[in-house]
């Protein structure tokens, strides 16, 4: 399959249509990337992608593409007209992924590691992280609060009181997409919507960090991003109930997909036609798990607020702590693309919509909105925009470095001086290196490759660098 890879432009390299392809698969690599890519099954994840019915342009693989299920994560399709259909597995499980980025006035080089670690512990006490953690915030599990939740995202908790008012003009989607109905959610999925407000564990990070580097002043300026000013990014996702959502429908898109006359590429690509009963449910359930995840990481910025309010000891507001931007990775929505209404689902990607795209929050029509890539908890993350030429991947471009190692292979192969030795200077919560050793610097592609990747050939205007200074993990 590897050998199946051919150029196609600068930074491109295609995998023309064969066997049972639709269209074909172009993947995004530099020299550097592409001569360390071994990754064979996650081109074959696209072919299956590019097999679906209804798929249309082409498939995408990112620069930090490596194997998921069914669809790799990195990976973008589009399907449309009357074969359209959905796929829970070209979304994952962790529906609406994402992250959002704060800005501060908080110069980094006046905070000292104990004024750090006090932040971090300030924190701590009030956003659980782990593995199977539960919120600290019961009054949104009360009676009918949680189902706005679903239904109406952020602009419901901003009632609440929860934020600040201009916060959802900062996030894809004002923090709601719509369509949500909780009646599609099974009572399984509903019962481990407990953790609303959780950082979990894996990849999932809070990170305290400093802008390290710009590189579009005025971008920057707009952005409210400066150099040398502290920043806090949150990644997380819809927790146990998004994980649900995509386990119930994956399993009735597996069995309903032959009444519909869908010959599935693989199981983990189940999927159903858009106009399905069951592509209907799934559309509904996941907009639920999606303003779910919207709010999850509202109320963890909430509660990073109060924290730096505690050490500083002065409001949030004056201290800066302002909304950049919040942005999906695992999604499907209903977008326009080359003339025609299309479902994109992105895994792993993050939607990068141009300066003057209609579907920017008005906040960004001049500048298009802020695209997050984070790397790895050692090394830089970066801001960028999309351009014009976007187009090509439907306006998507990578959500984060990518990895190069699977966790079994990192939980045998990294030490405790390996990791220690990556790490540097950047502080950490978790003391046992080896609950978080499948997360080591290492086990990710070099995220200035992957950047530079798409802005070398114009898909990316990069803004800043971030360069982290302190982690928050849940421990698995």
């Amino acid at each position: 399959m590897l050998s199946a890879l051919q150029p196609a432009g600068p930074n491109r390299w295609r995998l023309r249509r064969r066997e049972k392809m639709r269209v074909d698969a172009v993947v995004y690599l530099n020299d550097a990337l592409k001569e360390a890519f071994t990754e064979a099954e996650a081109l074959k994840q696209l072919a299956d992608g590019a097999s679906l019915p209804g798929v249309v342009h082409r498939v995408i693989g990112m620069p930090d593409i490596h194997v998921g299920f069914g669809l790799p994560v990195g990976g973008v399709l589009g399907t449309a007209g009357e074969e359209a259909v959905v796929s829970a597995g070209a979304v994952g499980y962790d529906i609406n992924c994402g992250v959002r980025l704060l800005g501060t006035v908080v110069p980094a080089k006046d905070l000292d590691r104990e004024t750090l670690r006090a932040l971090m512990a300030a924190v701590e006490r009030r956003v659980p992280a782990g593995v199977g953690e539960s919120t600290t915030h019961k009054d949104l599990l009360a009676p009918g609060v949680l189902e706005e939740v679903m239904v109406r995202g952020v602009p419901a908790l901003v009632e609440r009181g929860y934020g600040w008012p201009e916060d959802p003009e900062a996030i894809e989607e004002y923090g709601c997409v719509p369509g949500a109905d909780p009646g599609a959610v099974s009572p399984g999925a509903t019962a481990r919507a407990d953790q609303l407000a959780t950082l979990g564990g894996g990849n999932h990070f809070l990170e305290l960090g400093e802008v390290e580097q710009v590189f579009d002043e005025a971008l920057a300026r707009a952005f409210g991003l400066e150099q040398g000013r502290l920043t806090v990014m949150i990644h997380s996702g819809s927790r146990g109930f998004g994980h649900q959502v995509c386990t119930d429908y994956a399993k009735r898109m597996v069995a309903a997909a032959p009444r519909y006359g869908v010959d599935l590429p693989s199981p983990g690509l189940a999927a159903v036609p858009v106009t399905s009963p069951e592509g209907r449910g799934y559309l509904a359930a996941m907009a639920c798990a999606v303003n779910y995840a919207f709010c999850n990481r509202h109320v963890m910025a909430h509660d990073v607020r109060e924290a730096f309010s505690e050490v500083f000891g002065g409001p949030a507001r004056e201290l800066g702590l302002h909304l950049i931007y919040d942005v999906a990775h695992n999604i499907a929505k209903w977008e326009t693309h080359f003339g025609r209404r299309t479902l994109v689902h992105r895994k792993g990607a993050t939607r990068a919509l141009p300066a003057g795209h209609p579907q920017n929050p008005r906040r960004y029509q001049k500048t298009g909105h802020p695209a997050l890539i984070p790397g790895s908890m050692a090394t830089g993350s970066y801001v960028v925009t999309g351009t014009d030429e976007t187009e090509e991947t439907f306006h998507s471009v990578n959500h984060g470095a990518g990895r190069v190692m699977s966790r079994t292979q990192a939980r045998r192969a990294i030490s405790r001086e390996d990791f220690e030795r990556g790490l540097g200077a950047v502080l950490l919560n978790v003391r046992n290196y080896r609950a978080v050793v499948d997360e080591a610097p290492q086990v990710y592609k070099n995220i200035d490759d992957v950047v530079e990747t798409l802005a070398e050939i114009n898909l990316t205007r990069k803004v800043v660098r971030i360069r982290p200074l302190a982690v928050i993990k849940g421990a698995e």
